[in-house]
């Protein structure tokens, strides 16, 4: 029995809606879902696993009819779904009143429901959120024996205020296979026997590394997963980078060396720079001209200004400068300290330039 794992997909976000790119990346969230169903026709798969947040928000009439038409395509893969945290089941829902094709089974039950598929001696758990948070453990109370089947868990949680999970618990469960959502990081949880299968596109800065899907095999007869493998689908990745810098670093070199670098990697994803190191305190680093040609969605400067202490006290021994060197200026200093004192001298050179001035 082959089977995609899949969640997370967010249908109808738009990430990083304060950037240019946004709406590039709405497009790609339906792109890649797209391509989730092509792999599934593809791989001849039997079971496509959708583990909650299949849409960013409670779905339209229309969005359902999308989704739809894309199951429609692949008339031979059961698709079994569950809804989320972000997608979740209300009273008003266009989910209570539509019509799915015929290989599609959404567990919308807020209580621990099945659906059993005898052709394929397999039987599918789960069961959908009708509220924003569950907190309570609830796979720890769950009560499932062994059938003969191929037993597979369909669930989303996985912090505090989502369906806590205990790992524990959960080895000593019946299940061939536990698909998870709701963490966007894939993972796997227990070695092929549960695993998180992260959000196909990465939804913003701190989802770094690859994204994608799980591909599995369980043996009929065994009943126990065989093979899985995670297959990396994003159409772009976030990736965070440190660039250390010298007394010596321009700013023209700074941003030579992080546009090569972008260039390098791929223009197509979205970085964050962290700058690091001394710099010459006369150099303030602006790196704006390159967030219009690239993605770039962050630059933090955590560089720090180089300078002579002991000369600067020699020079202004009895001024405010050298007052400000001696109250602050200790061992071992917190970076807050080393901020304070850093800016505090800067903004004090400062005045003392203005003030020679003619």
């Amino acid at each position: 029995m082959k089977f995609i794992h899949t969640g997370d997909i967010h249908l109808g976000m738009s990430p990083d809606c304060d950037h240019p790119w946004s709406r590039e990346r709405a497009q790609a969230i339906r792109e890649t879902f797209e391509e989730i169903i092509r792999h599934a026709r593809e791989r001849d798969v039997d079971f496509l696993f959708i583990a909650g947040d299949l849409f960013h928000r409670q779905p339209l009439a229309r969005d359902l009819k999308e989704v739809n038409y894309l199951f429609s395509t692949i008339p031979s893969v059961r698709v079994v779904i569950i809804a989320g945290n972000h997608d979740r089941v209300r009273p008003n829902s266009a989910l209570m009143s539509f019509t799915w094709c015929p290989n599609v089974t959404f567990l919308m039950s807020e209580e621990m429901d099945s659906v059993v598929f005898e052709d394929c001696n397999a039987q599918i758990y789960g069961f959908s959120y009708h509220t924003a948070e569950i907190t309570e453990p609830r796979l720890n109370t769950l009560d499932i024996k062994d059938n003969g089947r191929i037993q597979i868990l369909l669930a989303h949680g996985g912090d505090s205020r989502h369906l806590p999970i205990e790992r524990s618990r959960l080895a000593q469960s019946p299940f061939s296979y536990i698909a998870l959502g709701h963490i966007h990081k894939p993972q796997v949880l227990l070695d092929r026997r549960a695993a998180f299968c992260g959000s196909p596109e990465p939804l913003d800065k701190t989802e770094t590394g690859p994204h994608g899907i799980f591909f599995g095999e369980i043996n009929p007869v065994s009943r126990q997963v065989t093979a899985l493998e995670f297959i990396p689908m994003s159409q772009a990745q976030y990736i965070s980078l440190a660039v250390s810098v010298t007394p010596k670093t321009t700013n023209g070199e700074l941003a030579a060396r992080v546009s090569q670098e972008i260039q390098t990697r791929g223009l197509q994803h979205i970085y964050r720079f962290i700058i690091r190191g001394m710099r010459d305190p006369d150099i303030v680093f602006d790196l704006n001209v390159l967030e219009s040609r690239f993605r770039i969605i962050e630059i933090v400067d955590s560089s720090e200004p180089q300078y002579d202490f002991a000369q600067l006290f020699a020079e202004h021994p009895g001024d405010m400068i050298g007052f400000f060197i001696r109250a602050l200026q200790k061992e071992n200093m917190s970076p807050v300290e080393k901020k304070a004192l850093y800016y505090g001298i800067n903004a004090l050179l400062k005045t003392t330039d203005e003030r020679s001035q003619p």
